[in-house]
């Protein structure tokens, strides 16, 4: 088999390896898709040093084509989807489905674990769902993180149809929650410096579009579309401070906030929110039944979330697939045989 591994300093390279072999409780899963993250940068950018030769990716979903032997017959020739952190199994968290939580420990697909960008992966049954009739490969790679996390994002900020709420980021997983918003009936208002990436904010329904490179206050200008008053919620998906900062100031009385962008710093009054009663709350990708519930969401709205892939690549156009994304320019790209 054939994966891509992070060497550090923008460099990887396509290496071959033997076939995985399952353990007692595992399943060998033939990549049908492998999206790429946001996340998958900061590898790709860090140091030599922090490289550790596992293959990247982490957003998988494909066909069982071995089983161990603890794992019924009925699961070979399954499409499925991968959750892909991997826990002890046996403490709270891994029994509630949050595996990324383990108490003891979670490995993580592209990390810590072998990923998704090769031909083959090695997964605990634990971690497989049955892929719903409808849905394919591409949205089931990116419920497994991109557009799971928004889900769960929007599920923690108990996200109703009654609500505005302003998304700040529109890369794929901004993007994401501005599509499974609409489908749940809020108005969105997207924000970007991106035009390209507001065109298609516009495009996936969002009520207003704002580019805070060109507005004096976001603030103000999120006010002034919605009558003065701010926004019930707001979801922070593109990391920078900036943004972090204003996903509070742009919530009206009894608004609520959620950051899942990595990598910002926030400094606030708390007196200032405190009087206006905000929740504020952080949201790390989703559980396993989360991941499910996307899924079947999804399918029953008919959530086109095939339409968030710009690129699709082979593992030999690596180079080239990485280069690109990492300008952040273009939409969702994933890896396909």
């Amino acid at each position: 088999m054939q994966g891509i591994v992070f060497r550090g300093e923008r460099k990887l390279e396509l290496v071959t390896l033997p076939d995985p072999t399952p353990g007692p409780d595992e399943v060998v899963v033939r990549i049908e898709a492998s999206g790429m993250c946001g996340s998958d940068l900061h590898m790709y950018r860090g140091s030599r040093s922090g490289t550790h030769g596992r293959i990247a990716g982490h957003e998988p979903a494909g066909v069982i084509v071995e089983a161990g032997s603890e794992v019924p017959g009925s699961w070979l020739g399954r499409s499925v989807m991968v959750h892909h952190y991997f826990g002890c199994g046996k403490c709270d968290q891994c029994h509630a489905g949050w595996t990324q939580m383990c108490r003891n420990g979670a490995v993580a697909m592209g990390n810590t674990a072998h990923g998704s960008h090769a031909d083959l992966a090695k997964v605990p049954l634990s971690a497989i769902l049955p892929m719903p009739d409808g849905l394919s490969y591409l949205a089931a790679a990116a419920i497994s993180c991109g557009t799971g996390t928004a889900w769960g994002a929007l599920k923690r900020l108990n996200l109703t149809g009654d609500d505005t709420i302003a998304i700040f980021g529109q890369g794929p997983v901004g993007l994401a929650g501005t599509q499974l918003a609409v489908a749940m009936g809020a108005r969105v208002v997207a924000l970007d410096i991106s035009p390209a990436r507001l065109k298609r904010a516009h495009e996936f329904g969002a009520w207003r579009t704002i580019n805070p490179a060109q507005v004096e206050s976001v603030a103000d200008a999120v006010r002034d579309v919605t009558g003065g008053r701010g926004v019930s919620k707001s979801l922070e998906t593109s990391g920078a401070s900036s943004a972090a900062q204003a996903a509070l100031h742009v919530l009206d009385l009894w608004g609520a906030a959620c950051w899942v962008g990595v990598g910002s710093t926030i400094h606030f009054d708390l007196t200032e929110h405190l009087y206006k009663q905000i929740t504020a709350t952080t949201s790390w990708t989703m559980s396993i039944p989360a991941m499910e519930a996307c899924a079947n969401f999804v399918v029953e709205r008919g959530v086109d979330v095939d339409e968030l892939f710009t690129e699709r690549w082979k593992l030999t156009d690596y180079a080239n697939a990485y280069e690109l994304f990492d300008k952040q320019t273009s939409g969702k790209g994933a890896f396909i045989p």
